[in-house]
């Protein structure tokens, strides 16, 4: 089976190994990742505010980018660059006044009408190869190993591009135990980061940090597993500063 993916500028760079580990996992289970040609940045440090139009272009150009590759179903693995494609692509389907717009303005695109349907590579893992077909391929189960799941708010929020139940998902769960390990729950699990909020106000970052680190490690978590770059960056970065704030505080990978 074949996908067209949007990799992003993030797994390009500091998440290369991100997207290297996903397009062997996903080849080992017949699915390859086409990447589509002349992809530019989602936008994703923009508004996506509905009466923001221009804002909108960025991903809207991806999507058409998708279209003329003749596909209708394009994958991402960041999660706030599926969270930036999937809106952009809804409000392309469902506003027929912003649409004529945003296409009046690209003269030079063919028009976009919404045909693409965009997916989390999570969606690809439960929907196309599933549970048990994974289970099988499995080579080194992560027997014994507690893992806490953590979604963070793009994957979630709002509703109409939410990968699963918005107050109970369970869709890492079941990954990781397909995969062999324990899940952990923990209440923090869909907080958000503190997402952007590290450029201008580190500290704040530092607090959603210790919150969201210390939850899961009171729950007796010995990993976190996630699938944003920039989720990722803010809690693994901040590790080094809470240990000297809290003593009893050793890190979670």
């Amino acid at each position: 089976m074949d996908l067209s993916y949007y990799p992003g500028c993030t797994l390009k760079t500091k998440a290369k190994g991100l997207e290297d580990s996903a397009v062997a996992s996903m080849d080992a289970l017949g699915i390859r990742l086409v990447e589509i040609d002349r992809w530019n940045c989602c936008g994703t440090v923009y508004s996506l505010a509905e009466d923001d139009l221009a804002h909108h272009l960025a991903p809207v150009r991806n999507l058409i980018r998708v279209k003329e590759q003749g596909s209708d179903r394009v994958g991402t693995l960041c999660s706030f660059c599926y969270h930036t494609l999937k809106r952009a692509n809804l409000l392309m389907r469902n506003d027929g006044e912003k649409r004529k717009t945003l296409n009046d303005f690209m003269e030079e695109e063919v028009d976009y009408n919404g045909e693409v349907e965009v997916v989390h590579l999570l969606e690809v893992l439960r929907d196309d190869a599933g549970w048990e077909n994974i289970a099988a391929k499995v080579r080194v189960p992560l027997q014994g190993l507690k893992v806490a799941p953590y979604y963070g708010c793009t994957l979630l929020r709002p509703q109409e591009v939410a990968i699963d139940q918005v107050e109970r998902p369970t869709i890492l769960s079941k990954l990781m135990e397909t995969l062999g390990a324990e899940a952990v729950d923990f209440p923090h699990a869909t907080e958000c980061c503190g997402s952007f909020q590290i450029v201008g106000n580190p500290d704040f970052i530092t607090q959603c940090a210790w919150e969201i680190l210390s939850s899961a490690l009171r729950r007796g978590a010995e990993a976190l597993v996630l699938t944003c770059p920039l989720c990722h960056f803010n809690l693994s970065q901040r590790q080094s500063e809470l240990m000297q704030r809290y003593s009893d505080f050793q890190g979670l990978p």
